[in-house]
């Protein structure tokens, strides 16, 4: 029993302030926070807008008679770029044509080869 008379009594006294401690900066108290922050722009953020700058690359050099892949899953040839360059017409099949905006191409295959393969 004097053996937990004894650490109740250091507990109190270690918790009890001996008077006025300095207190840390405020900036301290913020830095977990902070770090978080620059963790998550680190991690989260640079990468995405990497990935946004590699796919606008990508639909910028997109061109006549490329053979690209829909968001949507189709697969066709680049027939016609409108003026403005918001819309794509793929041809799909022979006498098959679609317009498609331009954001909706998810990759360009290549050029289109002139049939012999197949």
């Amino acid at each position: 029993m004097a053996t937990l008379d004894f650490l109740t009594a250091v507990l109190a006294q270690a918790a009890a302030p001996a008077g006025k401690a300095a207190e840390p900066p405020m900036w301290v108290s913020y830095a977990p926070m902070i770090g978080i922050v620059v963790l998550f722009f680190l991690v989260m953020v640079l990468p995405q807008k990497r990935e946004q700058k590699k796919r606008q690359q990508m639909l910028d050099a997109m061109k006549k008679n490329d053979r690209v892949l829909t968001i949507g899953g189709m697969i066709g040839t680049v027939a016609n770029i409108s003026s403005d360059g918001k819309e794509v017409t793929l041809k799909v099949d022979d006498n098959t044509r679609i317009r498609f905006r331009r954001s909706s191409i998810a990759e360009i295959l290549g050029a289109e080869s002139d049939g012999s393969n197949s």
